[in-house]
């Protein structure tokens, strides 16, 4: 992992400029007083469900330090098979459509994370206590009871609302050194296998995911940190759970005909003739009838030349978006980066649509009607979470931007090893990605694509966020 440490004085001059990005972004600032009041209330009288299943042993993974735990897992074998436990929080039992703590929410849309802290859904006394599956503590929850062929393939699957109490509170970094130590429990070990079952499975139906590094900024040691990230594979495992839990709730919505996916249309014939001439001359194979997930699974992003098709070739998963239905199936129900129909339901502490979706599977499961005021509601979603989703991708994006630009204001004219991951159609300039320090920026100049390259720091500017540099 490559890091750039911006320390001294810059941290609060730093901090200052994410308060500047939340500001130009629009987000919102503290909770009205209405809404703290209504949860602080809810938290202490939440609807309990009927259903006891805290004799399970659930555990959650998630990064260290979380404190708004949306999902906790149990895995068992069973004869010629799987069983996945999930359960997911369940807010439903302390916001009610309509309330000032709902009327919030769909303002807020998710919860936006800045290297300061987070911009939450919900009031913190919900999404980091009373509703989050922490370990030790009695909390209601959606419960999904999934079951699996011996081969990871999706049998049968219910929800349910249901009492749980998470054991234990793990990270990835834990979770991989339990399997690749051999000290697994029966869990995580089975995380393991049944996710890469799962991941297995992807390829064969044509999902994607792509193995590239994030950039992230990271508060440590009293400065901030830019640095790219590798996903473990542990975090791929777990990822499969909420992809498979995702796949069954959209799943049931769609024979329910009533609901809300997460959609992604398949890629324009031009766009995917562009992708394989990328791969043509970039030399990365593409066998006759592979899908590009199928391509793009086992390349490694360290070799310049997949990491600049990984880089091109993202043009094939833009669009993405969300529908409601009520009645007949919508005409794009397909995500095609999970190679099926998927619905957003494992994240309800951090994003809006997710409570909504889970109500209607509840509703579904138990062989009711959908609640009226989640029936209506459902039309407004897909317009609340893209311009949601757009903000949160600005801020994130504007962090980063606004680090790399402190971390080389001082070294303008200096030289830096790159390697060349797009270029512009009309060939005057592109993206360049830099090992040491974690930066990727625009560059001037004829660029190879794939290529290693020497590039020149031309600007370097905290105030507009702008990085720059010219093929030296």
């Amino acid at each position: 992992m490559s890091s750039i440490q911006v320390a001294g004085d810059v941290p609060a001059r730093l901090e200052d400029g994410f308060t500047r990005v939340a500001r130009e972004a629009g987000l919102p600032g503290a909770f009205p007083r209405a809404v703290l009041d209504e949860a602080e209330w809810v938290a202490e009288v939440p609807r309990l469900p009927g259903k006891d299943l805290t004799d399970l042993p659930f555990v959650t993974v998630d990064p260290p330090g979380s404190m708004d735990l949306d999902q906790a897992l149990h895995l068992e074998r069973l004869r010629g098979g799987f069983r996945v436990w999930y359960a997911v929080a369940d807010v439903g039992a302390f916001v009610r459509p309509g309330g000032a703590i709902d009327r919030e929410a769909r303002e807020r849309g998710e919860t936006v994370y800045l290297p300061t802290g987070s911009v939450p859904l919900h009031p913190r006394v919900l999404s980091e206590g009373a509703a989050s599956l922490l370990p030790g503590a009695a909390r209601p929850a959606a419960v999904w009871r999934i079951d699996l062929d011996a081969e990871g393939r999706l049998v049968g699957a219910d929800v349910q609302r249901a009492l749980v109490r998470s054991r234990e509170r793990l990270d990835y970094a834990y979770v991989q050194a339990a399997v690749d130590t051999g000290t697994a429990d029966a869990t995580l070990g089975l995380l393991a296998e049944i996710g890469a079952l799962r991941v297995r499975l992807e390829r064969e139906r044509g999902g994607v995911t792509l193995p590239t590094p994030e950039q992230e900024v990271v508060f440590a040691g009293g400065g901030y940190r830019l640095a790219y990230r590798l996903p473990l594979p542990a975090e791929a495992w777990n990822a499969q759970i909420s992809l498979l839990t995702g796949m069954a709730a959209a799943a049931m919505m769609l024979d329910a005909e009533i609901g809300v996916l997460r959609v992604l249309p398949p890629p324009r014939q031009d766009d995917l003739d562009k992708v394989r001439r990328v791969a043509a001359a970039l030399d990365v194979p593409w066998p006759d009838g592979a899908s590009y997930g199928q391509v793009v699974h086992g390349l490694d992003p360290k070799v310049p030349r997949q990491a600049a098709f990984l880089q091109e070739s993202r043009v094939l998963l833009r669009g993405a978006g969300y529908v409601a239905f009520d009645g007949a199936p919508p005409a794009l129900a397909d995500h095609a980066a999970v190679g099926a129909p998927y619905a957003h339901v494992t994240a309800p502490l951090r994003r809006l649509v997710d409570r909504y979706a889970t109500e209607v599977c509840l509703a579904v499961a138990a062989g009711e009607p959908v609640p009226v005021e989640v029936e209506k509601a459902l039309e407004e979603l897909p317009a609340l979470m893209t311009a949601s989703g757009r903000r949160a991708g600005t801020v994130e994006r504007a962090c980063v931007d606004l680090v790399e630009a402190f971390a080389l204001r001082d070294r303008l004219g200096e030289s830096f090893d790159a390697t060349v991951i797009d270029v512009t159609a009309r060939g005057d300039g592109g993206q360049v990605q830099l090992a040491d320090p974690a930066v990727i920026a625009r560059c001037d100049g004829a660029l190879p694509l794939g290529e290693r390259v020497t590039v020149r720091l031309t600007r370097a500017d905290p105030a507009t966020r702008e990085v720059r540099f010219t093929l030296a």
